[in-house]
């Protein structure tokens, strides 16, 4: 089988591919993007950008014209509400955003193809191997190479397989659902999230409810659930959207979906993500927050980070990229996934959610962990906080995980 060359090969085109293939391609790199499904594919997802998300697009010189602005976030904790704006004078921007997937992924991936990347659609692109090096990849009956490829393929399917890359079995995960609804409020400058969810048993849930203002006459509602909570594998997240739906349905005059709600699952570890000739980013390498299930942030930046260490040097590009993804990440996330196993006892999910919106303050640095604005860097009482959580979390690790919820 004859090959075709290239300089970096990219499985998957959503915003963590995309974000690979602009600052490569702009570094003057020959970049092959591939992604299964045709160009315009809607991505499930909850479409919010956090300011960390919005500073990661401004780098990547996005325009934002289509996004719906978003001032900040209003927690609601049974009857408590909090409304506060995002900080200023931190490192992110003051905003953060509201665009649907099928948007914001053909934004980013144009952007990608006006840098001068190839993009193959409705194409699955394989690794190819030669030892436990990946020479390149293989999509319908063509094979291509490169020094590096790239695995954006989102959560673990096919390539995860191959390459080693599933999530790590006794560590958390999410599962989500959402869906779109007209409500008059389809504007509003301000995320909800709803942090005391009931299944239909009655129930404490370690997740959120969401209401994400598209200002295009619809609102993306949403639910998610960690699988630390007690009866997890007996979640029924549609009952869960349904019950969730109907709390918020007068105060945002909600209509019905305009279409079947849609789920999805949170990997947020993975055994793998790098090795000789590749590295995975985004979903594909666990890159979520296990408190809010986000991670456009990490997948856009983790992007950047693949194709910054691959146009210095390809041949060392993906053991630098794992060093530097995780002294940027790794702390936060680890934190993340052992507050999950705390939650998941339904005792402290009620005591922590009633400290977490009970004073302002407090609720303040609540509102920077949900917008993914701290980590082991972050100056002040949230960045301070964080430390000592980091450390307390890890000497309780194996406490944590003996104790952990009945799935």
């Amino acid at each position: 089988m004859s090959s075709t060359k290239a300089d970096l090969l990219i499985i998957g085109a959503g915003p963590a591919g995309a974000a690979a293939a602009i600052r490569a391609a702009r570094g003057g790199a020959k970049v092959v993007v591939f992604d299964k499904a045709p160009y315009g594919r809607d991505k499930v997802c909850g479409d919010g950008l956090t300011p960390r998300a919005i500073g990661a697009l401004q780098e990547l010189d996005i325009n934002l014209d289509g996004a719906h602005h978003i001032r900040g976030l209003r927690m609601i904790a049974n009857s408590t509400v909090r409304e506060l704006d995002w900080p200023s004078g931190t490192r992110f921007p003051n905003h953060g955003a509201v665009w649907p997937r099928r948007r914001l992924d053909a934004a980013l991936i144009d952007s990608a193809t006006e840098a001068g990347a190839e993009v193959i659609w409705e194409s699955e692109a394989l690794p190819t191997l030669d030892g436990d090096t990946v020479t390149g990849v293989e999509a319908d009956g063509k094979r291509w190479v490169a020094p590096m490829t790239v695995v954006a393929a989102g959560a673990p399917g096919k390539v995860a397989k191959i390459l080693g890359t599933d999530r790590v079995k006794d560590e958390p995960f999410g599962l989500a659902i959402r869906a779109y609804a007209q409500s008059p409020r389809h504007d509003d400058q301000h995320l909800e999230a709803c942090l005391t969810l009931k299944d239909e048993h009655g129930v404490a849930v370690p997740g959120y409810g969401w209401m994400f203002p598209a200002g295009d006459g619809t609102v993306n509602i949403g639910t998610g659930a960690l699988s630390t909570m007690k009866g997890f594998k007996k979640l029924n997240l549609n009952t869960l959207l349904d019950s969730y739906a109907d709390m918020v349905r007068e105060s945002w005059g909600l209509a019905e979906f305009t279409e079947r709600p849609r789920a999805w699952r949170l990997p947020m570890t993975a055994q793998r993500r790098h090795g000789d000739g590749w590295v995975a980013i985004g979903d594909a390498a666990g890159l979520i927050n296990p408190m809010n299930g986000e991670g456009i942030d990490y997948g856009l930046e983790s992007g950047m980070i693949a194709a910054d260490h691959f146009l210095v040097d390809p041949s060392t590009a993906p053991a630098r990229y794992d060093v530097e993804v995780g002294e940027r990440f790794d702390s936060f996330l680890s934190t993340g996934r052992r507050f999950s196993f705390l939650i998941g006892h339904p005792w402290i999910l009620k005591t922590g959610l009633r400290m977490a919106v009970g004073t302002e303050q407090i609720a303040n640095i609540t509102l920077q962990v949900m917008g993914n604005l701290v980590d082991g860097q972050t100056p002040g009482a949230a960045g301070r906080i964080f430390r000592l959580t980091d450390k307390a979390l890890a000497t309780a690790d194996p406490i944590l995980r003996r104790t952990r919820a009945a799935a």
